[in-house]
């Protein structure tokens, strides 16, 4: 008896949608990063990315739960000197709703060229329209 390892030319890749309405952002970007990686299928091997595509609409429409809305901060750097800067969560929701998801999802991917490899297959819109009808993806349940 062997053990399967899945190679990069037999991976049957398939494209996903999911609608991203008043779900909660941390239990959404689980259920994303488990596809991104392809631990949702049953030849997943974890040195090899064996993921889906993942289209997400409505992100604008994500919600947090208690006061995280107001509370939570995201910190990034722009690599000038004193170029730290802060944005809360209210005001990233009103300039750019698909970071919010895009950087809860990327940190529950490896944090390796495989990782990054990965987040290339998400596809995050803020409305409900995307431009990838012809790769047919299908609708996505999402288990809560």
């Amino acid at each position: 008896m062997t053990t399967f390892m899945a190679k990069e030319a037999t991976i049957n890749r398939r494209w996903f949608v999911i609608d991203a309405t008043d779900q909660v952002v941390g239990r959404l970007a689980v259920q994303i990063a488990t596809i991104l990686r392809g631990k949702h299928r049953p030849e997943y091997t974890p040195h090899v990315d064996t993921g889906d595509y993942v289209i997400v609409v409505n992100c604008e429409k994500v919600r947090f739960t208690g006061t995280k809305l107001e509370t939570k901060k995201y910190t990034w750097y722009t690599r000038y000197p004193g170029g730290q800067k802060h944005a809360t969560a209210k005001d990233l929701m009103q300039t750019h709703p698909d970071r919010i998801l895009r950087e809860a999802v990327r940190r529950m991917v490896p944090r390796n060229p495989l990782g990054r490899q990965q987040m290339t297959k998400l596809k995050i819109y803020a409305g409900p329209s995307h431009p990838h009808q012809a790769q047919q993806p299908q609708e996505h349940k999402l288990e809560l």
